[in-house]
């Protein structure tokens, strides 16, 4: 964002806030700018002077709440030590701040109103420049969010299909095997088969699937035809 300075001592750009959803800049830090010999009182005089030119939109005044929220931010408004404000502070839009120009006598006004209307659009180049890398923040935020939902779903399914430890005894045997065909049903392209005891019991049961079958055992009982 380029910065505007004015006789090296004020930042325009640090000097606009926002407030009621507009940008705007306070009465003290505009009769600065533009050199008013009696501050801020000669810049609501000028307003007073020409209340037909400064509609809500162009100068409007902060009620309480929102001066007690910008005077944490502004040097203006805290002012000299043990000196306070009399009355609540007028701000200006973009508007209002070039109307003021046109209607103070100061023979800078109209030099600083160029510059003033420059920081007040490279504010809004920067805010709004501002809000597309927080969208995209926020995008890829809500992009990363979704992927571990579904990571978390996957892991969820995982375990709902973990093995399955059960224990047969002498006399089950009819369970058993009924178990095996359960569980060889589920495959679908692949199955491999771990058994030391294998035998022709089992190769009964694995040719009726339609699957590619691998048997790793240690057993001499498989008779293959």
């Amino acid at each position: 964002m380029n910065n505007i300075i004015v006789n090296n001592e004020f930042l325009i750009e640090n000097l606009i806030y926002e407030v009621r959803g507009k940008q705007v800049m306070l009465d003290g830090d505009l009769a600065k700018l533009y050199e008013c010999k009696n501050g801020t009182k000669e810049v609501n005089q000028a307003v007073n002077r020409h209340l037909d030119r400064f509609p809500e939109d162009f100068c409007f005044q902060l009620n309480e709440s929102e001066y007690h929220s910008l005077r944490s931010q502004s040097v203006t408004l805290k002012g000299k030590r043990g000196t306070h404000r009399k009355y609540l502070p007028h701000v200006f839009t973009e508007e209002g701040a070039a109307m003021l120009s046109s209607v103070l006598s100061t023979s800078i006004a109209s030099q600083v109103s160029v510059k003033i209307m420059r920081a007040f659009v490279n504010m809004r180049k920067y805010r709004f420049s501002t809000s597309l890398e927080q969208n995209f923040i926020n995008n890829l935020v809500l992009e990363d969010h979704d992927k571990i939902k579904l990571l978390e779903s996957l892991f969820q399914n995982f375990e709902e299909k973990k093995k399955i430890n059960e224990i047969y005894f002498n006399g089950q045997i009819f369970d058993a095997y009924s178990k095996i065909k359960d569980i060889f049903k589920t495959a679908t392209k692949e199955l491999i088969i771990i058994d030391a005891y294998a035998d022709n019991t089992l190769l009964d049961i694995i040719k009726k699937l339609d699957v590619e079958v691998i048997i790793i055992t240690k057993s001499n009982n498989l008779l293959t035809s």
